[in-house]
C-alpha cells in the first residue's frame, strides 16, 4: 500500500471483530490462555484472523511499531498464520488497545528491550517505526539472528542502507522491506513491458507522486510542551538529535503522530515516502544501481523541513548492453510535461511513471497496468508480451516462504538495499541545492565536501548500529 493514511475503520473492525470472538469463547468454556515468561517457547493459541492450517504456524514474529502501516503488516502477518508473540510502540495508550486484541502478546516500549528478553522464544521481525528508527532496530535483530521485514523507506540514510545490505548476508537472515507493489501483478507487468524491448531502448524515466499529504516547508519549531502521559517521547526520537516536544498553536504535536515525514531529523520527504514504491520498477526493469550524478529545484526547504515541491534529476550511465538513462521525479503534484503522452492526461492519479524509448512511451500507473502510449501499437503488441515474472503469492507471504526455506523475498536487502541508497541520494540534492556527483562503490560525494555530511548521521548515546 503506498498511503499510509490506510483504511483502519476496516482493518479496525477485523481485529476488534476477533477479539469479540475470542472473548465468545472463552465465555462458552474454552480454556483461558495461559500466561508465559519472555524467552519460553510453546505452542500458542491462535489468532481467530490467522490461518489455521498455514504453513507459517512456526515463525514467531515480534511487531515493531503497530500503528499506520504497521497495523497493516501486524495484520498481514496474522492473516499468513505466522504467531505475533510480542508487539513494540512508544505510544502506551496504542500498544494497550493492540494488546487487547492480541492478549496472548508480550507488549513493550522499548525495543531493544523486546529483541533482549524475546531473542530465545523469536524467528522474525517486523520493523514499522518512521524513518529514523528503522535501521537501529533492524540491525539489532539481525546481529541476533532474527530474519526482518522493514518498511520503506528501509533507512534513514545512505550509509545504513549499505550496513543493512551487508548485515543481511552477513547474518544470513531472510529479509524484506515494504514496498508492497513490489508484490503486485500489475507492477510486475510493468517490469515486463519494459524488459520486452518493444518501446526500444529506454532513454528517460518521468516518476511522479502527489506527495507531500502532510506540512512542510515549516521551519524550526519553536513552542514546546510536555508529551502526553501515554507517549515516551525519548523512545521515539531514538538516534534521533534530542529535542523537545514541539506543539503548534494549537498545542498539538508538529511530529506526532504522521507529521514527522516532512522533518529532517526523523523523516525523508516526499522521496523516501514513495520512491521506494515508484522508483522500483523503472530500478527492477532497468538495473539503475550506479547513479552518477543527481540535481534538483525545489520549493520552500528549509534547514529544518523538506520543500514543498522538488524536481530531481538523476543520470546513470551505461551498464553492459543498457544505454544512459536519466531519470525524473516530481513530487507536490508536479508533474512532467504531457507531451510525453501525446497531450493525454498524465495517468494514475498522479503516482506512476513514464518510461520514455527510442520507439514508444509506456505509461504505468502505481499499482496499475501499463500501457503504450500509441493506441493502436498497445493493441497490437501489449498482449504478446511474455510474462516472465513469477506471480506473487502475497508480500508478507513471500518473506515468511522464504524463512521456512523457499526462494527470497524480491524484495530482500540485496534488493531494496540498493534500492534505497539510489533513491536517498535525491536528498542530498534536495537539502543542498547542489548538483552531486556520485561514487557508488566508495559512498562518497566526489564534488561537494560539505554534503557528505548528509550520508552517514550522528547518533545519540545507546541508539547506535
Amino acid at each position: 500500500m503506498s498511503d499510509e493514511r490506510h483504511d483502519m475503520t476496516r482493518r479496525g473492525f477485523l481485529l476488534s471483530s476477533a477479539a469479540a470472538l475470542a472473548a465468545a469463547s472463552i465465555a462458552q468454556g474454552a480454556e483461558k490462555p495461559a500466561t508465559s515468561q519472555p524467552g519460553e517457547r510453546r505452542e500458542r493459541k491462535r489468532h481467530p484472523l490467522a490461518t489455521t492450517k498455514s504453513k507459517y504456524n512456526s515463525i514467531n514474529v515480534a511487531c515493531i511499531g503497530i500503528d499506520g502501516r504497521g497495523r497493516g503488516d501486524l495484520e498481514g502477518i496474522i492473516k499468513a498464520g505466522a504467531n505475533v508473540i510480542a508487539i513494540c510502540d512508544i505510544d502506551s495508550n496504542k500498544l494497550d488497545k493492540c494488546g487487547s486484541e492480541l492478549p496472548d502478546a508480550r507488549k513493550y516500549a522499548d525495543f531493544r528491550e523486546l529483541l533482549d528478553k524475546e531473542q530465545k522464544n523469536l524467528d522474525a521481525v517486523v520493523v514499522a517505526t518512521p524513518d529514523h528508527t528503522h535501521a537501529p532496530a533492524a540491525m539489532m535483530a539481525m546481529k541476533l539472528g532474527k530474519h526482518v521485514y522493514c518498511e520503506k523507506p528501509l533507512t534513514y540514510d545512505i550509509y545504513e542502507a549499505r550496513m543493512l545490505t551487508q548485515a543481511a548476508k552477513k547474518y544470513g537472515v531472510k529479509t524484506q522491506m515494504g514496498n508492497q507493489g513490489m508484490a503486485d501483478d500489475k507492477m510486475r507487468r510493468q517490469v515486463e513491458y519494459v524488459r520486452s524491448g518493444c518501446a526500444g531502448p529506454i532513454k528517460e524515466v518521468h516518476v511522479f507522486t502527489n506527495r507531500p499529504i502532510w506540512p512542510q516547508g515549516l521551519p524550526r519549531p519553536t513552542k514546546f510542551a510536555p508529551p502526553p502521559r501515554n507517549i515516551n517521547f525519548d523512545l521515539w526520537l531514538g538516534p534521533a538529535p534530542e529535542r523537545p516536544y514541539h506543539v503548534d498553536d494549537k498545542g498539538d504535536s508538529v511530529y506526532l503522530p504522521f507529521k514527522w515525514r516532512g522533518w529532517w531529523d526523523f523523516g525523508t520527504g516526499a522521496l523516501g515516502d514513495m520512491a521506494c514504491h515508484l522508483m522500483n520498477t523503472a530500478y527492477w526493469a532497468l538495473n539503475l544501481t550506479n547513479p552518477a550524478s543527481v540535481e534538483s529545484i525545489s520549493y520552500g526547504k528549509t534547514d529544518v523541513q523538506a520543500p514543498n515541491w522538488s524536481i530531481i534529476k538523476y543520470e546513470f550511465p551505461q551498464l553492459g548492453a543498457r544505454p544512459p538513462v536519466t531519470l525524473f521525479w516530481y513530487d507536490g503534484d508536479m508533474l512532467p510535461t504531457d507531451k510525453l503522452t501525446g497531450g493525454k492526461p498524465i495517468p494514475g492519479d498522479h503516482n506512476g511513471t513514464l518510461f520514455v524509448g527510442e520507439k514508444a512511451t509506456i505509461t504505468a500507473p502505481y499499482m496499475g497496468e501499463p500501457h503504450f502510449t500509441d493506441e493502436a501499437m498497445d493493441k497490437e503488441v501489449g498482449p504478446k508480451i511474455a510474462k516472465t515474472i513469477p506471480r506473487s503469492i502475497g508480500h508478507h507471504e513471500e518473506w515468511l516462504e522464504a524463512i521456512q526455506g523457499g526462494p527470497d523475498a524480491f524484495s530482500a536487502f540485496d534488493h531494496s538495499g540498493p534500492l534505497t541508497e539510489m533513491v536517498l541520494l535525491g536528498n542530498l540534492a534536495v537539502r543542498t541545492g547542489r548538483r552531486i556527483e556520485w561514487d557508488v562503490s566508495k559512498m562518497k560525494v566526489t564534488n561537494d565536501k560539505d554534503a557528505q555530511k548528509f550520508v552517514r548521521r550522528e547518533y545519540r548515546k545507546g541508539w547506535e548500529l
